[in-house]
């Protein structure tokens, strides 16, 4: 409601939208008018000084000054602000320059400084990846001749070798086509072309799985679960949207913020909420020991760019979730394999937080889509026997 509500009342007369503690959308208006037409639909009205059109036309403000990599932005719809942070890298020379521009804007941009540094969230040190790294599959796809794995697009460039094991001996699929820098989005193609009974579920762990029926943009202020293949099925809120997050590699822009945690490894990995995907782990700052903040690539604007649509569970009575698709088996599933899915059971998984979140729940390459693949990135060359035979020896040398 909130959404339909700030596109039709236009960019001059509101602020954002969000979703209260109790569920009810809650609308930033900038007059009287606009107040009254949002409480008659049924939602709450909040007055504000600032429209989303001053908003955006401070981020484009933002934008234009010299990068600074390190430093993040974000529309915060409940303080009516634009609030700029800049990580432990950002000197002070670069933050003062920066802070100049905001002041430049006006006094609804707010600055702060964060510990830690804003990375993508990929590990090259981890014993069970490649030489570009480890990330975590997002979800199933397809384009209706064949299906594909949507990750983020910093794991990889077109063309690399994806593997489900740490030796390149369990090749999965290859690179075909993504974006990063701008965007944080890739589709990697399944060797056999097709996806696998399953392909549906978003494993979280101990044997169970979220069946995915949907994709949608999220509200401010939703509650949102992640999982990845490092720290595993986590639970946070949509905190901002539209974020632009200057890494060390470029500049990504359209992001969601979470203040979920996330750490190296669950790169790529699924957002979703009420089995509904939204969203892609990008990167952020943190882990789950201190918490931190996480940036989404959201999943519509990828599958739009990309031309395909999320493989969803079959609704009752035989229809089809909001993106059509091949469906998969509703009984129990096989064993996980890599790119396929996890049994999945009627027990909520929120309810299972606490334990599926736990360590010893928690295996290597378990909490990915379909079964929860262990991704293996590798570059362009290893694909002869002879280049695997290199990289096993690479893969010796680095990591024992």
């Amino acid at each position: 409601m909130g959404t339909d509500l700030v596109s039709r009342l236009g960019t001059s007369r509101t602020a954002g939208s969000w979703v209260d503690s109790a569920g009810r959308p809650v609308v930033a208006v900038t007059d009287e008018k606009a107040a009254d037409e949002v409480e008659r639909a049924g939602a709450q009205a909040k007055m504000v000084r600032h429209s989303m059109s001053d908003l955006k036309s401070a981020t484009a403000t933002l934008r234009s000054a010299p990068r600074v990599p390190g430093t993040a932005w974000a529309l915060d719809y409940k303080s009516n602000e634009v609030v700029v942070r800049g990580d432990s890298t950002v000197s002070a020379s670069d933050w003062s320059r920066l802070t100049e521009v905001a002041e430049g804007i006006g006094g609804f941009v707010r600055m702060e400084r964060t510990e830690g540094a804003f990375t993508t969230r990929i590990n090259g040190a981890e014993p069970i990846l490649s030489t570009a790294g480890r990330c975590s599959a997002g979800f199933n796809v397809t384009d209706g001749k064949t299906d594909f794995i949507l990750t983020a697009g910093h794991c990889g460039p077109d063309g690399s070798v994806w593997f489900a094991d740490d030796r390149g001996r369990e090749q999965v699929g290859t690179s075909l086509k993504g974006s990063f820098p701008g965007d944080d989005y890739s589709l990697v193609k399944y060797d056999s072309g097709r996806a696998g009974e399953g392909a549906d579920v978003v494993a979280v762990g101990d044997g169970k799985g979220v069946r995915i029926t949907g994709v949608a943009d999220p509200e401010v202020g939703q509650k949102i679960f992640r999982s990845g293949s490092t720290s595993g099925l986590r639970q946070g809120e949509v905190t901002a949207l539209n974020a632009t997050v200057n890494y060390p590699e470029g500049t990504v822009t359209g992001l969601i913020e979470t203040n979920v945690c996330a750490e190296p490894g669950d790169s790529g990995g699924p957002m979703f909420a009420d089995g509904v995907a939204l969203g892609l782990t990008s990167g952020g700052s943190g882990d789950c020991a201190a918490g931190g903040t996480t940036f989404f690539q959201p999943v519509t604007k990828a599958l739009t760019e990309l031309g395909v649509k999320l493989i969803v569970a079959k609704q009752a009575g035989g229809g089809t979730g909001a993106s059509p698709a091949p469906s998969a088996s509703q009984g129990a599933a096989s064993p996980a394999s890599p790119g396929s899915s996890a049994p999945v059971t009627g027990e909520d998984v929120s309810g299972l937080l606490t334990r599926l979140t736990d360590p010893r729940n928690v295996g290597p390459g378990l909490l990915v889509i379909a079964g929860s693949l262990v991704a293996l990135v590798a570059t362009r060359w290893i694909r002869a026997e002879q280049d695997r035979k290199a990289y096993r020896q690479y893969y010796s040398a680095t990591w024992g």
